[in-house]
């Protein structure tokens, strides 16, 4: 579990962020779990955008894929949101350094 200090550092992070993963017409398939997980291996903090195609809701969405992820959810605007984990492949000097 992240703290609010550790969440608005990372909504700070996350701000610049384009969106790696967007969620189409078939919703949230293997397949899209499975790049998701890469993903956030690869980079610790990653922003998904819901497609019109998609009926689904921003926290909805985040929700059920933090949980299938073990990712923390961090913050939901609009058709988008931004999800954390800490990698299981980066180097300690390549991760995201959350403050204390």
């Amino acid at each position: 579990m992240i703290s609010g200090k550790e969440r608005s550092y990372l909504k700070g992070l996350a701000h610049n962020l384009q969106p790696l993963l967007h969620i189409g017409k078939n919703g949230l398939s293997e397949s899209f779990y499975a790049e998701a997980d890469k993903i956030l291996d690869d980079h610790e903090l990653v922003k998904i955008s819901i497609l019109d195609a998609a009926d689904m809701k921003a926290k909805q969405a985040a929700n059920e894929v933090a949980e299938q992820l073990g990712a923390e959810f961090v913050q939901a605007v609009g058709k988008k949101f931004v999800l954390y984990r800490r990698s299981r492949t980066l180097d300690a000097q390549d991760r995201i350094q959350l403050p204390r």
